[in-house]
């Protein structure tokens, strides 16, 4: 894949992510973050696990909530953002996990918000950002974050590889992103793991439109692939919808469809009470069945 094919926003937040990790490593070399990564011996939380803990609770669903400030699309989404308290709002309101955006340029995040996050709740915590470099595996670590994210719209082969093998020898947990066939066959041909979450962002990345027949078109070649293999990771295999999911009945296509677990921010920082925002959907969840 040629750096031209990524999409134009991309394109953008993958030359400032260069630029970061650059100015990052001329701050403190690889090699002392990584002696500073082997002297941390914190456990990390769990994110797989916690997803599929989800998929045999009652409800069946496992809620990945976002702590989110900003978008390019939306501009501020939340005004009166604080990480911590959204952070254990989430966990009380039933959150399976936390996802925390630390991009600063394009969505207002920063790396304090995921330390933030982690300190105030036991859930397990994405760090929602574009993995490019290995240095940022192991900043990730360092947060205290349970998951990375991998988007293969901004990865080619080699770096998906080399940065999907670090992650699973730190013992992380790697949500791997898709947004078409082209790239879900990409994904594909990663290691299987019971570390691997498989994402489908219902977001087109050119346009910003939102369409949740993304994932109900993919999710079939998927499944299909992971049940073909023989080293029984398929009865493993965790599948995340990603955007766009607003209401209960949007949750009651994807379990009618056999998606189980979901990745949801703007839905529910756009209020200022997130934690409510989750408990009503989850309410609402029950009382369709």
């Amino acid at each position: 894949m040629t750096h031209t094919d990524i999409p134009s926003v991309l394109q953008r937040i993958v030359a400032t992510k260069q630029i970061e990790v650059k100015a990052a490593r001329q701050a403190l070399s690889l090699v002392d973050l990584q002696a500073q990564v082997a002297a941390d011996t914190r456990p990390r939380r769990g994110f797989a696990q916690a997803l599929r803990a989800a998929s045999t609770s009652e409800s069946g669903i496992g809620i990945i909530a976002e702590i989110k400030k900003a978008s390019p699309s939306k501009g501020i989404i939340n005004h009166n953002f604080a990480p911590a308290l959204f952070a254990q709002q989430y966990e009380q309101a039933g959150a399976s996990c936390l996802s925390v955006l630390t991009d600063r340029d394009y969505f207002q995040g920063d790396d304090s918000y995921l330390i933030a996050a982690a300190n105030a709740v036991s859930l397990p915590i994405l760090r929602k950002d574009f993995m490019i470099d290995v240095y940022q595996i192991y900043q990730s670590y360092l947060m205290g974050a349970d998951c990375i994210l991998l988007i293969m719209a901004c990865l080619d082969d080699e770096q998906a590889q080399e940065l999907h093998a670090l992650s699973i020898e730190l013992g992380l947990d790697v949500l791997i992103e898709v947004h078409t066939k082209t790239e879900l066959e990409r994904a594909l041909q990663l290691p299987r793991s019971a570390h691997n979450i498989y994402g489908i962002n219902n977001r087109d990345l050119n346009t910003f439109d939102v369409d949740l027949q993304t994932t109900l078109d993919l999710k079939n070649i998927l499944i299909d692939a992971l049940t073909a293999d023989t080293d029984n990771t398929a009865q493993k295999a965790l599948i995340v919808t990603e955007s766009g999911i607003h209401s209960s009945a949007d949750i009651r296509l994807m379990l009618d469809n056999g998606i189980q677990h979901f990745l949801i921010g703007e839905q529910f920082m756009k209020t200022d009470h997130p934690g409510q925002a989750l408990q009503s959907l989850l309410a609402g969840t029950a009382t369709d069945e």
